[in-house]
């Protein structure tokens, strides 16, 4: 018995088709800023800090990705970096 093409259960998914991680929306967000003049390290220093997003130019679309981070997570990240974890 052939199977009915109307039968099948389609699916969907709102997931983006490349997801970042926390280390590249870092690298693009630290391009952005300095390629529109800013210190990066004290821009995101300042964001996270605050959680201001004001102190991340929305310059390509770096505003939004930034607020894709978990300042908890991000900071767990960077002492587990700076001990060598």
């Amino acid at each position: 018995m052939a199977e009915d093409f109307n039968d099948r259960t389609q699916t969907f998914s709102f997931e983006t088709p490349q997801k970042l991680d926390m280390q590249q929306i870092l690298v693009l967000v630290y391009d952005a800023l300095k390629e529109k003049g800013y210190n990066p390290i004290s821009q995101i220093v300042g964001y996270i800090l605050s959680e201001d997003p004001t102190y991340i130019t929305t310059h390509n679309n770096a505003r939004s990705l930034i607020r894709r981070i978990d300042r908890d997570e991000l900071l767990k990240a960077m002492v587990r970096t700076y001990l060598g974890e």
